[in-house]
């Protein structure tokens, strides 16, 4: 038989695995070994290639570090204040709870830098309290799944990381690219949110308080203090975005360790509602011991660990495609389109198909060498073809039938995936919607880099 039908044979096979819940890491790597043998390429190259992706890749060091970040918040206590703080300015609308959710989620994001912490730490604190409030709980898990989306978006971003070191564009540039996407991909889910429970008379309303907003937002002051450094380096070039994420993963480990004595020394307690708490008691978040930093980070390196092997077996992937000639097949489809906008919205749709069956750091991975390249030609500016490229990944966390967020929403609520579908289409149109707003205004990415 000839290479192409083994090809195809392997392709069918590895997608059968998929159907049947086959980890797509086992999938692509199935994929990757296989085609070596055809291609006659030894496994000794295929080593080397994954490990070379690692070799020189200094701004990937910030991936591990972000979802380091993205615990320690969390375990500190300073996840469940930026909750507080969104709730206390949202609760008096109808849905206000549902609307913190993905606000939390936003403040969440800028700090962890993963669409799959953000759900699982948004989703695991605020779903109980929604379905107690009278939120219909697939309506609960799918606001959590979309959330999360913003996870890879508002910076920093793990996904901006990689697309950075793939293109060779400045990290940092693409952060602060993202801030206006990211924010405008919340507020578009608020909106759908508010319209869903208004006509479902979801949520109960709680009275607009200034005082409870003061002291939410002092005592949320921790987090808002992580996202303005993060920011703040960034913008001014005061670190990169890889010593950014150090500085984040120690400011976390020093507000954790100080906060727990202190907190237990001055008698506060925790678990008391926000309007009985003293302004004193909410400039203390709830810290952690040391002796459990051990498990968080080894949680850390739990995803790191997923992560990582598929990055480099997804560039390996992305070789061997090359040596079948995919991209120029590929980059022959999108360039017969001619013309700015049938080039950029072709792409969009390939985007928009690979992470509904993908990841987004494979799709990644694969596609943005391909279609970049081919934007760039006609003049799609690079870093907002980077922005629109990864929010059209991002939308693929709630895209069956792979939609990671989805599936982490699922896990972390206990509702049936295909339970959360009917709901997760509604904030799906609306992304969809925030995507093609992007594509054809530049200055939404553009704009804070001076260039809009």
């Amino acid at each position: 038989m000839s290479d192409g039908t083994w090809i195809t044979i392997i392709s069918l096979a590895v997608t059968f695995l998929f159907m049947m819940g086959t980890p797509v890491l086992l999938i692509i790597f199935y994929w990757v070994v296989g085609c070596s043998f055809v291609l006659d390429l030894t496994l000794d190259n295929t080593g080397a290639e994954m490990l070379n992706v690692f070799k020189d890749g200094f701004a990937l060091m910030a991936m591990p570090l972000f979802i380091l970040t993205g615990d320690l918040i969390n375990k500190s206590g300073i996840a469940k204040r930026l909750s507080d703080y969104a709730y206390a300015c949202l609760g008096w609308l109808r849905g206000g709870l549902a609307m913190a959710s993905l606000g939390a989620c936003g403040l969440f994001a800028a700090i962890s830098g993963s669409n799959s912490a953000t759900t699982a730490t948004i989703g695991s604190m605020l779903h109980p309290e929604m379905v107690k409030g009278g939120y219909d709980e697939r309506f609960s898990a799918a606001t959590a799944a979309a959330g999360g989306t913003v996870g890879i978006i508002i910076p920093p971003s793990i996904i901006f990381i990689v697309y950075g070191f793939l293109m060779n564009l400045e990290v940092g540039q693409l952060f602060i690219a993202g801030i206006i996407p990211g924010t405008l991909m919340v507020l578009a889910m608020m909106l759908v949110c508010f319209i869903v429970c208004t006509v479902n008379k979801w949520g109960i309303l709680t009275n607009l308080s200034i005082a409870r907003i003061n002291k939410t937002a002092l005592g949320a002051w921790l987090g808002f203090f992580a996202i303005g450094l993060v920011l703040w380096g960034i913008y001014t070039g005061k670190f990169s975005p890889t010593e950014a994420a150090g500085v984040t993963v120690g400011f976390g480990i020093i507000v954790g360790l100080i906060s727990f004595p202190l907190t237990k020394m001055m008698g506060i307690q925790s678990d008391l509602p926000v309007d009985e708490k003293s302004y004193g008691s909410m400039l203390l978040v709830d810290g952690f011991r040391f002796r459990e930093i051990p498990s968080i980070i080894v949680r850390s390196a739990q995803i790191s660990g997923i992560l990582a092997p598929l990055i480099a077996v997804s560039v390996v992937m992305q070789q061997i495609l090359s040596l079948l000639g995919a991209q120029e097949a590929i980059g022959s489809l999108v360039t017969s389109m001619g013309g700015y906008y049938p080039v950029l919205f072709t792409a969009m749709a390939m985007v928009f198909v690979a992470g509904m069956i993908l990841e987004s750091l494979p799709v990644t991975i694969i596609m943005a060498p391909i279609l970049a390249p081919i934007a760039a030609s006609v003049g799609v500016d690079p870093i907002h073809f980077a922005v629109i490229f990864l929010v059209g990944a991002s939308i693929g966390f709630i895209t069956p039938p792979y939609g990671l967020n989805l599936y982490v929403a699922s896990g972390v609520t206990g509702v049936p995936y295909f339970r959360l579908l009917r709901y997760s289409t509604m904030y799906l149109i609306s992304l969809l919607a925030v995507w093609i707003l992007v594509a054809m205004v530049p200055s939404l990415a553009l704009a804070l880099l001076g260039r809009g």
